[in-house]
């Protein structure tokens, strides 16, 4: 591991801090910057996070997917827990917490919002941030490739409907063309670029151009990540100072969500007699989230200052703390699955 992924947690509560502190100091900057939308799509934004996109997108190889026979209990538990378990799980801890057990402590619409923003992280799965987790539990870095690759073409069809789907039970007007919009623009099209882009690499004759080239643009993601980072909680970070009470009521159902979500996964994969090197990847990617498109999302049909945007920035302040956590715990127990 490089040294941004060995101190993860550093950088991004760094960037936490800087984005909190610049937000405050000057709040033109940022104001300025939340105005340069098209179609309700945040330019700087969306730069930012196809630059933080587009290396992940690179390093999938969907050739690896004809290897998805081969030890389908991992997959198989991957899937059900991202697809029929977690963003209905989402959707109702938000609507308990903020419709009944919080609803004297937050306005309706408010409570629209951060329901709204949980949901598109739960339905969110985690693309990127997964090859971190599996390389820290010492996961199969191939079969981590199946799952991801298998995961994000899954999203390209799934990820509006269900996302609609919940935000209709949730009674939140759904504007189907922005949610698609977002669709293309941070999944679809980053996809086929890194396909292509791939395939291009592969062409050549130096059978070690793609890892090359991932070495070159892997800093670009980073600056993409930290600068998003930075930007997303400069946007929030009156609210952030004004109202830290509201922080602590959306983080509540999203910490109960991410180790029950990964509770349930690892007691499954533990009964299904997983090797730990598929049980903890397996685990991860139904426990993390696509915070970034999460986001992206929801800035595009809400605002940069609404309260989904504000829901899912506080999943960015929960999840990397919460998922080290869970790496720790993951390998201090894992004499309780057999060996590979």
């Amino acid at each position: 591991m490089g040294i941004f992924e060995r101190y993860l947690s550093v950088w991004v509560a760094l960037c936490i801090v800087a984005g909190v502190a610049l937000g405050n100091l000057i709040p033109v900057f940022f104001a300025t910057v939340a105005k340069l939308e098209v179609a309700h799509v945040n330019l700087i934004v969306a730069v930012l996070i196809w630059v933080m996109i587009y290396p992940m997108m690179v390093q999938i190889d969907f050739g690896a997917i004809v290897d998805i026979g081969k030890k389908p209990k991992g997959l198989a538990l991957t899937l059900i827990v991202n697809w029929l378990i977690k963003p209905f799980s989402m959707a109702f801890l938000g609507w308990l917490f903020f419709r009944v057990l919080f609803a004297d402590l937050v306005d309706p619409e408010s409570a629209g919002e951060y329901i709204a923003g949980m949901i598109l992280l739960g339905v969110a799965p985690c693309t990127a941030m997964v090859f971190v987790w599996s390389q820290l539990t010492k996961g199969d870095a191939n079969y981590t490739l199946v799952q991801v690759s298998v995961n994000d073409i899954i999203m390209v069809f799934a990820f509006a409907p269900i996302t609609a789907f919940l935000l209709g039970v949730s009674d939140i007007q759904v504007p189907w063309e922005t949610l698609l919009l977002s669709v293309a623009l941070y999944v679809v099209f980053p996809l086929l670029a890194g396909i292509l882009t791939r395939r291009k690499l592969e062409k050549g004759s130096d059978s070690h151009s793609v890892q090359s080239f991932l070495n070159h643009i892997k800093p670009w993601s980073i600056i993409g990540l930290l600068g998003t980072v930075v930007l997303l909680f400069g946007f929030q970070a009156e609210t952030i100072l004004q109202q830290p009470q509201t922080i602590l009521l959306i983080a509540i159902p999203l910490l109960i969500q991410t180790y029950g979500i990964f509770a349930l996964a690892y007691l499954a994969a533990k009964r299904l007699h997983l090797p730990h090197n598929i049980a903890a990847p397996a685990c991860m990617i139904g426990t993390s989230n696509f915070f970034e498109l999460a986001v992206a999302v929801a800035i595009s049909l809400f605002g940069l200052h609404s309260g989904a945007a504000l829901a899912t920035v506080v999943g960015v302040l929960v999840e990397v703390p919460v998922m080290l956590s869970l790496v720790y715990f993951a390998n201090r127990t894992s004499h309780w699955f057999p060996v590979d």
